[in-house]
């Protein structure tokens, strides 16, 4: 049965392809699109990689008159019969096999992304994967990323944490793949960052859980001055309803592990005013922000005027690969695998944020900011930067005095 978030996705690819002419380059968006997978990230790539396509056959004269054709498909299509992995595996050789795609585009979960890259390796075909983990793209030639890592969020989470004086840290993790190695790399940054460190952790099983209360009541009796979030989807926002209930939150700061609270419309619908205060890394990435080009610009406004709200990392990120994509078949003068592999990686390419090359394992990710809901209901483009020091936007409010 397709869920509501891929009934809109589709229809937004399909109207997108009607006014594509048939020599465009082929590119597919692997992404979840109904449960167990986490439907609105998929539904965000897919804006995206929509407005994405759309930049390029707007602006024909920068991409030598290429178009872009995109191919759908919900990598979590047979989970419900077959593991996750497997639903993206079958996912992916339909794309290459029969869509006969150029590139792919759209992963999302760390539960999928390793046999996906591992197969993209094998096939030949180049495939972004813009999710936390710390080494997809290490030793593989056909893998990339324009996004940042867990371990590249890690130290600048514990750093924000020791200039606060904060030494006791609760995380409470799921026990997924992505939570693992949150709370893995997370606690040790925060171990090096935080010298007579008091660490609490415990981790849950994501599968079937339905009540937390127990592991956030030890949270609380451990009594922590911050409490770190490493759940993922579902169990994400049952960390601070069960937070709440133990009274822990909003007595003591939350720092998410990943920028779900940029969904600001479903994250007060969803942790209401125990989530006010919440810290998250994030990219450097605002309309207000003075490094924005006009790249970043277009797909600011254009989200806006179709969404009607700030564009998330998960849109960016497909917008962002789909417009390096079309760059590289124009530097190559063709869009099979080989000549977009090799432009890729010989290439300069504009982004949001400037130009970006692929040199270092294939991984180019942008600033990194710690932001900050101050009040509740702020919304993403309201939200500050409190870390590093040098691109603070505004103070940081303790939760227990935000209204």
């Amino acid at each position: 049965m397709t869920s509501e978030n891929e009934a809109r996705a589709r229809a937004l690819v399909d109207a997108h392809n009607a006014t594509v002419s048939g020599a465009a380059m082929p590119v597919g968006v692997l992404t979840p699109l109904s449960l167990p997978g986490d439907p609105t990230a998929g539904e965000l790539v897919v804006r995206g990689a929509v407005l994405g396509a759309r930049f390029v056959a707007e602006h024909p004269g920068d991409f030598s008159m290429r178009q872009v054709r995109l191919f759908l498909e919900n990598d979590q299509r047979t989970a419900d019969t077959e593991h996750m992995a497997r639903s993206a595996a079958g996912g992916l050789a339909k794309l290459v096999a029969l869509d006969g795609v150029s590139a792919v585009v759209g992963q999302w979960h760390l539960r999928t992304s390793p046999v996906v890259a591992d197969l993209a390796e094998r096939w030949g075909v180049p495939t972004f994967i813009e999710n936390g983990h710390n080494t997809i793209t290490h030793g593989r030639r056909h893998l990339f990323r324009t996004y940042f890592s867990i371990a590249d969020r890690a130290p600048l989470m514990a750093g924000f944490a020791a200039a606060r004086g904060w030494r006791r840290v609760a995380v409470v993790a799921a026990d997924t793949v992505f939570g693992q190695m949150l709370a893995d790399t997370v606690s040790e940054a925060f171990q090096d960052a935080i010298p007579g460190l008091e660490l609490f952790r415990e981790d849950f099983a994501q599968d079937g859980v339905s009540d937390l209360r127990g592991p956030l009541a030890r949270a609380t009796e451990f009594g922590p001055e911050l409490l770190v979030n490493a759940g993922v989807v579902r169990t994400n926002y049952m960390i601070v309803e069960a937070a709440a209930e133990t009274g822990l939150l909003p007595k003591v700061p939350m720092m998410a592990c990943f920028p779900f609270p940029m969904r600001s419309q479903d994250y007060w619908r969803f942790a209401g005013p125990a989530g006010a205060g919440v810290l998250w890394p994030a990219t450097r990435f605002s309309p207000e922000w003075r490094g924005l080009t006009w790249t970043g610009r277009w797909f600011v406004d254009a989200y806006y005027r179709e969404f009607g709200s700030y564009p998330p990392d998960n849109a960016l990120n497909s917008f962002t690969d789909v417009v390096v994509l079309a760059q590289a078949a124009a530097l190559a003068g063709a869009h099979d695998r080989e000549a977009l592999q090799n432009a890729l990686e010989s290439g300069s390419f504009r982004t949001w944020r400037g130009p970006v090359r692929f040199d270092r394992d294939h991984h180019q990710p942008p600033e990194l900011v710690l932001m900050h809901y101050q009040e509740v209901g702020d919304t993403a483009d309201k939200a500050v930067v409190v870390w590093p020091e040098e691109s603070v936007t505004g103070e940081f409010r303790h939760p227990s005095v935000a209204r």
